[in-house]
C-alpha cells in the first residue's frame, strides 16, 4: 500500500468502526447487500472447485505411483538378503522367483496404464482446472471493485456526517459558513462517486451470476465424461491382467486364506512377538562426586518417593554435598528441605520413650471445638530455630497445615510451638 493509501485508510478508520458496530447513520442498500452475499458464495465455491479438481488430478497420479511403489516393496521383501548368515534363504539366488516375476509384470502393467491415462489427466487440467483459474481471475477483479465501492460508501457517510454537524450548528461564524460550503461540495462529489460504483455493481453482478452458471455447465459435463473415461480405462486394463501368480477363480477372502495358510499361527509361536516391557526401575543417576543427584526437592521426586517407600522408613537423610553447591538463601532453604533425616530420628530415640498422653478433657469441655491433630510417624529433632521436635507416636496440635504433606506444617506439642515436615506425621 502506498503512502497515500495509508493516509486514506487512517481517515476512513473512524467511519469504518462506526459501520462495523452500526453506530450513527450508515448507508445500507438491501439489493446490493444481497448481491454481495451471493458474490461471496460464488467466490468461495469457485475456489473450492479449483482446489478439488486439482486434488482429483493429483490423486489419480498418486494412486498409480503408489501401486508402482507397492510392487517394488514386495519385490524387495521376496528377495533374500544375499550373503547374510541371518537369512535362511541366503543360499537361494531368489527367495520367491514366481512372486518377483509377478511384481515385475504388475509394475509394467501399471506403468503402461499411467501412460494411457496421461492424455485424460491432461484434459482434466486443461478443461477443468485451467478454466477455474480463469474464473478466479475474473472474481478477483470484481472483488477489487466491491472494495472500491465500500471505500466510496465510507467517504460518503463521513462527508455527510460532517456536513450535517455543521448544518445543525445554531450560531455559525464566517469560518463555519466556509467550512459548510466546502463540506457541501464534498458531499456532492462523494455522492456521485458512491452512486456510480453502487449502481454499476447492482446492475452487473446478476449478469455475472448468470454467466457463471453457463460457464460451470460445460465444465461439470467435461469433468464427468473425463472421469468416466479414467474409471473405464482403469477397470478394463486391470480386468485384463493375466498373471499366473494370482488365483482369480476364488474370491478375495478365500484366496487370501489359502495363500496365508498357517503362517499366523507360526508367527504367534515366536517369543519375540510377545515381548512386554517389565517396568523395572531405572538405575539412579549420579552426580560428579559419585553421590546421588539432588532428590527430594521437586514435587515429582517427592511424590515418587512417597508412593514407592513404605511408612516404615523415614524420608532420605540430609546430604551435606547439596548445600555446598548452592549459595545464600537457596543453600539454607535446601538444607532445611533435606534436614528431615533418619539420623535425627535415632538421636530422638536415644533421649528415651515419649511422655504419656495427657488426661482426658473434663466433660464440660467435651462439646467444645477441638483443633486438628496429627500423629508423628517418625522421630524428628529440630534443625533450626523455630522447629518443633517430637518422637514417634506424639500427638501434635496442628496450627497451620500446608497444602500437601510435602510442605512444612506448624503445630504445638507440650507447650512448645514450631514448624516440622508434613511427611513426618499423619493427620488424625
Amino acid at each position: 500500500m502506498s503512502l497515500k493509501g495509508l493516509q486514506k485508510a487512517a481517515i476512513r478508520a473512524p467511519q469504518l468502526f462506526k459501520a462495523k458496530y452500526n453506530l450513527g447513520e450508515n448507508t445500507k442498500d438491501a439489493v446490493y447487500i444481497d448481491s454481495e452475499r451471493r458474490f461471496q458464495e460464488l467466490e468461495t465455491e469457485t475456489k473450492k472447485l479449483h482446489d478439488e479438481s486439482k486434488k482429483y488430478f493429483e490423486a489419480i497420479n498418486g494412486m498409480l505411483n503408489h501401486q508402482i511403489e507397492f510392487s517394488l516393496a514386495i519385490q524387495e521383501i521376496y528377495k533374500p538378503i544375499s550373503g547374510r548368515v541371518s537369512d535362511p534363504d541366503s543360499a537361494i539366488p531368489e527367495g520367491n522367483p514366481e512372486g518377483i516375476r509377478a511384481c515385475e509384470e504388475y509394475e509394467t502393467i501399471v506403468r503402461e496404464l499411467q501412460a494411457t491415462l496421461a492424455p485424460e489427466l491432461e484434459m482434466i487440467e486443461q478443461r477443468v482446472i485451467a478454466p477455474a483459474d480463469e474464473l478466479l481471475t475474473v472474481i478477483k477483479a470484481v472483488r477489487k471493485m466491491t472494495v472500491k465501492r465500500q471505500h466510496k460508501q465510507l467517504d460518503y457517510d463521513r462527508r455527510r456526517a460532517t456536513f450535517k454537524k455543521l448544518q445543525d450548528k445554531k450560531e455559525k461564524s464566517l469560518k463555519d459558513e466556509k467550512a459548510m460550503y466546502k463540506a457541501e461540495s464534498e458531499v456532492e462529489q462523494a455522492t456521485q462517486e458512491f452512486n456510480y460504483f453502487n449502481d454499476l455493481l447492482k446492475d452487473e453482478l446478476p449478469k455475472l451470476f448468470h454467466l457463471e452458471r453457463e460457464f460451470i455447465r460445460p465444465l461439470f459435463q467435461s469433468f464427468y465424461y473425463m472421469q468416466l473415461n479414467v474409471f473405464y480405462t482403469l477397470h478394463e486394463r486391470m480386468q485384463s491382467i493375466d498373471i499366473g501368480y494370482f488365483d482369480l477363480t476364488q474370491d478375495v477372502e478365500g484366496a487370501f486364506g489359502k495363500q496365508r495358510g498357517d503362517i499366523q499361527e507360526q508367527v504367534e509361536q515366536l517369543t519375540i512377538v510377545h515381548f512386554k516391557a517389565t517396568g523395572a526401575k531405572k538405575p539412579a543417576r549420579f552426580g560428579g562426586d559419585g553421590k546421588l543427584a539432588i532428590e527430594g526437592n521437586s514435587p515429582l521426586a517427592v511424590s515418587r518417593r512417597r508412593s514407592n517407600e513404605s511408612l516404615s522408613s523415614p524420608p532420605p537423610p540430609y546430604s551435606s554435598s547439596i548445600s555446598s553447591v548452592l549459595n545464600g538463601s537457596s543453600s539454607s532453604s535446601m538444607a532445611r528441605a533435606n534436614s528431615t533425616g533418619s539420623s535425627w530420628g535415632a538421636a530422638a530415640k536415644a533421649k528415651g520413650a515419649a511422655p504419656p498422653p495427657p488426661k482426658p478433657k473434663p466433660s464440660r469441655l467435651a462439646g467444645a471445638h477441638t483443633a486438628p491433630t496429627a500423629t508423628a510417624l517418625y522421630d524428628y529433632e529440630a534443625q533450626a530455630e523455630g522447629d518443633l521436635s517430637f518422637s514417634t507416636g506424639d500427638v501434635i496440635e496442628i496450627t497451620q497445615k500446608g497444602a500437601t504433606e510435602n510442605e512444612w506444617w506448624s503445630g504445638k506439642l507440650r507447650g512448645r510451638e514450631g514448624q516440622f515436615p508434613g511427611n513426618y506425621v499423619q493427620a488424625n
